[in-house]
């Protein structure tokens, strides 16, 4: 544990660093003391955005700050994801720089001075650690499957913002606080790449600085990363691009319910052909099903930061949707097999039934299901 700092040896406020935690409960103090290593005793504040860890992660951050007044805690209840995180930092600090770093020291921290320093002097407006900028390692990492993916990802960011640099899908970068919060009323805060979103908003386009950076092996605990991070990308994407003409939530549910679709004919088509039933009866089968894979994929893609995850809330997430979605279940059947009797064809019978339930089943599943408006 650091040691308590002599009211002396502070100087002025000039660096805050937004630590977004999830189950990082043993990494923090061994962070500070790598930040002290590097900044020295004063002049700076770590700001631990924490998403309720059940590993106590915001308890343990409070005991520290009881003795290291350059600790503070935001534990945020209800709210998941890196991005938001970092946005709730930016508005909570008076510090004029803001730095965003992961806090399981995959990130350095002697980097911090010199993207300070850099940006103190007008070399460029937003300073990044790049894993692949020359001079820079990503051999403790060992991850090559995440090189290649970061790689794609890179050439499509670099298209929709406009700024060359080498890794703008990193989350370790060094602004004006001012910047940031200038930037905050048109940012998505979706996912997990706050710099892309700063970046793909500014207007003139940020100017930029890489600091090659030796991006480590975690020291303790689990990435929170998986393989919905693409798909996560994608949504980013997709948000600074059409997101004002339709809600990226939303077109990310209509994008699982296109998917449910292929389950959905899937399902009926095997009650009909392999099984004999009644259109009504197929109907039927094929819209339960549907809506339990339309569960599971929301729940792992769409509803990413606020994920069900326990066996017990699985369970009653997936009754809660069942039983939101079962009016516009009612009507999908209703409208669909009364279109069939009169003679519409199988598929658009379907695909009408399916329109009409979709909207009902975002609106209730939002805000019952996962706890979104």
């Amino acid at each position: 544990m650091p040691a308590p700092i002599p009211a002396a040896a502070t100087a002025p406020l000039e660096l805050a660093i937004v630590l977004p935690t999830l189950n990082e409960r043993d990494n923090i103090a061994p962070l500070i003391e790598r930040i002290e290593a590097a900044l020295g005793t004063g002049g700076w504040e770590v700001l631990v955005v924490d998403d309720n860890s059940s590993d106590g992660t915001a308890e343990e951050a409070r005991q520290l700050s009881l003795t290291d007044p350059r600790l503070r805690v935001i534990q945020r209840i209800g709210r998941r994801g890196l991005a938001s995180a970092a946005i709730e930092g930016f508005c909570a600090t008076a510090a004029p720089y803001v730095a965003v770093m992961d806090a399981d020291h995959q990130h350095d921290p002697a980097l911090l001075r010199p993207m300070l320093a850099s940006v103190k002097a007008g070399e460029a407006e937003v300073a990044v650690a790049s894993r692949f900028a020359e001079g820079a390692s990503t051999a403790e990492w060992n991850r090559p499957d995440r090189e290649k993916l970061s790689s794609i990802a890179n050439r499509l960011a670099r298209r929709l913002t406009g700024v060359d640099l080498s890794d703008p899908m990193s989350g370790y970068f060094l602004l004006p606080t001012a910047t940031a919060r200038r930037l905050v009323p048109n940012l998505s805060g979706i996912g997990f790449k706050i710099l892309l979103d700063l970046l793909a908003t500014a207007n003139p386009p940020l100017t930029v600085k890489d600091f090659p950076m030796n991006f480590s092996a975690r020291r303790s605990g689990e990435s929170k990363l998986d393989r919905a991070i693409a798909f996560d990308f994608l949504a980013g994407l997709y948000d600074k691009s059409f997101g004002r003409i339709i809600p990226t939530r939303f077109a990310l549910f209509a994008t699982v319910g296109v998917l449910g679709v292929v389950v959905h004919m899937a399902i009926l088509y095997a009650c009909l052909l392999a099984f004999g039933a009644t259109f009504a009866w197929g109907q039927a089968a094929a819209t339960f099903g549907a809506m339990s894979f339309n569960f599971w994929l929301n729940n792992w893609l769409t509803y990413r930061d606020s994920r069900l995850e326990s066996a017990a809330a699985l369970l009653k997430g997936w009754v809660s949707f069942i039983v939101a979605c079962s009016i516009g279940a009612f009507a999908n059947v209703a409208v669909a097999t009364t279109l069939h009797d009169y003679g519409v064809h199988t598929l658009p019978a379907a695909l009408v039934g399916i329109a009409i339930g979709s909207v009902w089943n975002y609106a209730l599943s939002s805000r019952f299901v996962w706890g979104r408006f």
